[in-house]
């Protein structure tokens, strides 16, 4: 949520903002709300002390014209309270439409077509022979079932079989241990959460449709960012304490709306998966928020270095970016049976965009209060990151190598091979 005072003095910015972003907002309409609301404000306060003015002004018995005026005053006070009550709400629900404001060097684009590499790291791997697709892998080894999933939970469905749960949870396991070694925190966190922790992080309005619900009114996650953000809603926390550095793994959950005939083979486009998060909660300077960005896309891209992963870093154009970020990294992973980069990673920040949403504020340490300043990125996530390794680790007799750094989670098992006949 942005500031209503920093949209009255910058309506054109924020419109802008809006339509590079590709939301379809009138700040002007918002702006005539925000007026009505401080007109109605100023009537309500005047009334009020009207009444109080007539109250303590009584000595004893109220005279019958006191008593006329007082009830007079009473009706137009509970008329123009409901009226106030009914703009605050307009007004918050609008306020809650607006997107946030890009960084200056966030380039301005449509779609994926106008985001900006930043580098690539890696070579990738060149083959003696036709590479397979993760999926044909997975299903020779027997590490992988979709036609028992399929029956039991629909369309992307999957069931991780024998070595690739295993390879599964070394991966999470190790992103978990490195992070903690980081400083952050480790948490599991609630997977089915309230409604307003999903409006407060950003993730409502925009992207309610890809989300499922339950019967209770709750919502399940689609990352443990919401529920880390979401931790000190509605709290004051003290700048000594700051930053506040959170990891978590969870499950996520994703309709995955809008991508009927995308990757219907395999596990890189599926509605559960799991997922290692980072999130700081900072103090609030866009500088200290830009070092910490910067420091927790190393931390991801340590990860993949480690598993010796081709990949690249993109920066996202406004128009490929959520309506809440102010800036937005993806990491693209090399998959060679596609010939090209997919996004595994995503690394954001956002001032106090979510922190206004979630109304999470400290105290600084000349005792003035102010909101946080908040940041997320993806550690790893399963299955899509072991689609990557199968198919970079493949080798010609449809075997898979285990990278090095896993295998102590195999008993230095150092090859996943074909089963025999």
């Amino acid at each position: 949520m942005l500031d209503i005072k920093f949209i009255r003095e910058n309506p054109q910015v924020v419109q802008n903002a809006a339509k590079n972003k590709g939301v379809d907002v009138d700040i002007n309409y918002l702006l005539e709300i925000d007026s009505k609301y401080r007109e109605l404000s100023l009537a309500v306060q005047k009334l009020r002390e009207e009444r109080n003015a007539l109250t303590s002004g009584i000595k004893g018995k109220p005279a019958s014209e006191q008593i006329e005026k007082g009830k007079v005053l009473k009706e137009r006070l509970e008329k123009e309270e409901h009226a106030l009550n009914s703009v605050q709400e307009e007004l918050n629900e609008w306020l809650l439409k607006i997107p946030n404001i890009p960084a200056d060097d966030v380039p301005i684009g449509k779609d994926e077509t106008g985001n900006k590499e930043i580098r690539k790291i890696g070579g990738i791997p060149r083959f003696s022979f036709k590479a397979k697709s993760h999926d044909e892998l997975a299903l020779s080894l027997d590490l992988y079932d979709t036609k028992h999933a399929t029956k039991i939970a629909g369309t992307r469905g999957y069931f991780l079989k024998n070595e690739l749960v295993l390879l599964e949870q070394g991966v999470l396991q190790l992103a978990l241990e490195f992070m903690i070694k980081q400083g952050f925190t480790p948490m599991t966190v609630p997977w089915i959460v309230n409604k307003d922790a999903l409006w407060g992080t950003g993730y409502f309005p925009w992207g309610i449709e890809d989300h499922y619900t339950t019967q209770d009114g709750q919502g399940l996650i689609g990352t443990s960012e919401v529920s880390l953000t979401a931790y000190h809603q509605g709290e004051v926390l003290n700048e000594k304490d700051l930053p506040i550095k959170l990891v978590g793994i969870s499950p996520c959950f994703r309709r995955e709306v809008g991508s009927y005939g995308k990757d219907t083979k395999g596990f890189i486009r599926v509605h559960q998966f799991n997922k290692v998060e980072q999130v700081v909660l900072s103090v609030a300077d866009e500088q200290n928020s830009r070092e910490w960005h910067e420091k927790m896309l190393e931390y991801s891209e340590k990860i993949l270095q480690d598993l010796k992963l081709p990949y690249r870093v993109m920066l996202m154009c406004t128009g490929d970016m959520g309506a809440g970020q102010r800036k937005k990294y993806d990491i693209e992973t090399w998959f060679p049976s596609q010939n090209k980069y997919r996004e595994t990673h995503s690394a954001s920040y956002f001032n106090d965009f979510q922190a206004r949403r979630l109304n999470i504020r400290y105290r600084t340490k000349n005792g003035n209060t102010k909101y946080v300043y908040t940041l997320n990125n993806t550690v790893i996530a399963t299955p899509r990151i072991l689609a990557a390794i199968l198919e970079n680790y493949q080798e010609i007799d449809g075997s898979v190598i285990i990278p090095k750094v896993l295998r102590k989670y195999f008993n230095n098992f150092d090859k996943i091979s074909p089963k025999k006949q």
